[in-house]
């Protein structure tokens, strides 16, 4: 009996073994973790393990990570931007392949130490390689802990090196920043160490110094429109400087002239059929740039869709001659009554009203004001002429509370056509009377005191008057006399 039970026994255990080792075969294999013996103290135990943190397939990262100990630790402002650059994912490829030490400046380096136009830089999506090459600059693949700080310059994930240096006393720097919480995160991954400040790689403040030249360069002044010649159509070519004491360019006339020219246009007149300008795209063009400018659609909105008056323009404008627009922006608009707009013709002669066939520009009209105090313009609306006077540093049309103010100058200017932004609309003196005539109050006359002294009536004052101029032998010269 002792035979067949020990025979039992034995088939048992085989089987046993057998169903073990297909275990083992079905089971997916595990990454072993190789015993390495520490150079700095209990560190041999973290860097034995930091195989486990990446599975077989690199798919994912393990919960001790040191990746996962950065987006959960203090270091805030830092995490935010790695996720804002897209770096999780080269991270978490990094930390596959070896160990990684991760130089980390604290939140308030970020938040009120940073220069806010540099921080603006970095933010902007068109600047997202600096950003990831300024993160990747703070990140070793290499393990160093503060037990093992290397003095020497090591290569970064940005490709960049990076120079370590420590001090007599114990303590650490990286290029210009200290090193104020080291060994801050322990993993077996990778190792954080706290710093001081942001570390600027140089290829990314060269490009934010180019951006930043750039800007500047891109801010120019606006100017006026160019000059034309009217002999030769062509853009006139800036006069060379005057030397100190030499007589004038221009004749006197021409250097007290208030702007350009009120000559005819120097293109054919009206009715040839030689047309040397393009008037529709010019007004075509104007009337792009009222939209685009913001605050006028109420006025090309009139010109295109309500009357025709664009057509015309362009027609005037092909012809040969050139307009000054008085564009009122939309608040101007919006305050017209129903009453000035039901009347059959009322946009047109508002709009003719605010239309100069010269080309002025802010500058032009500014001068003249300046030089000669009120200047009348004629206008497409005849024989209404519309007064301009300087007021407050700046153009004033119109008189009274009818009056409006250029405060958007040089809204388009191309050699023919002209469009200045005034505040108000402006209506002629006739549109200005009310409909209905108000009678005037009852007024008493005056009580009269003292002594009543006699007034000359106008015949017997005219009468003295030539009397006298004949006396010292001016009478002719007087109509009224004559």
């Amino acid at each position: 009996m002792g035979a067949p039970a020990y025979g039992a026994v034995l088939l048992f255990a085989l089987a046993l073994a057998a169903g073990a080792a297909a275990a083992e075969t079905a089971r997916p294999e595990e990454p072993t973790l190789p015993a390495v013996a520490a150079a700095g103290g209990g560190d041999g135990v973290v860097v034995a393990a930091a195989a486990a943190v990446v599975n077989a397939s690199g798919a994912g990262v393990n919960s001790n990570s040191v990746l996962v100990a950065l987006l959960d630790s203090h270091y805030t402002e830092l995490a935010e931007l790695v996720e804002k650059a897209l770096l999780l994912q080269t991270l978490e490829d990094a930390v596959g392949r070896h160990n990684v030490t991760i130089f980390a400046p604290r939140n308030e380096a970020l938040e009120r130490d940073l220069d806010p136009e540099f921080k603006r830089f970095l933010l902007e999506p068109r600047n997202l390689k600096s950003l990831q090459t300024l993160l990747l600059f703070h990140v070793l693949p290499a393990r160093h802990p503060a037990g093992s700080w290397p003095a020497a310059s090591h290569p970064t994930l940005s490709g960049e090196d990076v120079e370590l240096a420590a001090g007599a006393n114990g303590s650490m720097r990286v290029a210009h920043a200290a090193v104020t919480r080291p060994d801050a995160v322990l993993r077996p991954d990778g190792v954080i160490h706290g710093i001081e400040r942001l570390l600027v790689p140089r290829s990314v403040q060269e490009d934010f110094n180019r951006r930043r030249s750039l800007a500047a360069i891109s801010a120019v002044l606006p100017t006026g429109a160019p000059e034309v010649d009217p002999r030769t159509h062509r853009l006139k070519k800036p006069a060379p400087p005057v030397l100190p004491g030499a007589p004038p360019v221009l004749p006197v006339w021409d250097a007290m002239a208030p702007g350009p020219s009120i000559a005819p246009a120097p293109a054919p007149g009206p009715g040839n059929g030689k047309h040397h300008f393009d008037g529709h795209s010019q007004v075509k063009d104007f009337i792009q740039t009222l939209v685009l400018y913001g605050g006028y659609n109420e006025l090309a909105d009139i010109l295109v869709n309500l009357t025709s008056l664009a057509t015309e323009m362009g027609r005037l404008v092909s012809e040969g001659y050139v307009l000054t627009v008085l564009a009122p922006n939309d608040e101007a608009m919006a305050r017209l009554t129903t009453d000035q707009l039901s009347e059959p013709g009322s946009p047109e002669n508002i709009l003719y009203y605010h239309m100069i066939p010269e080309y002025q520009t802010e500058e032009s009209m500014y001068n003249a004001v300046r030089r000669f105090g009120k200047v009348r313009y004629d206008t497409l609306r005849l024989p209404h002429k519309v007064v301009a006077r300087e007021a407050d540093g700046s153009v004033k049309f119109g008189q009274g509370e009818g009056s409006a103010y250029l405060f958007d100058p040089d809204i388009y200017t191309d050699g023919r056509i002209s469009v200045q932004g005034i505040d108000a609309v402006l209506l002629p003196e006739d549109d200005k009377k009310p409909a209905t005539p108000v009678s005037a109050p009852d007024r008493k006359a005056p009580a009269v005191t003292g002594s009543r002294k006699s007034k000359l009536r106008r015949g017997k004052l005219l009468e003295a008057t030539c009397r006298m101029a004949g006396v010292f032998g001016q009478r002719s010269r007087l109509a009224s006399c004559q």
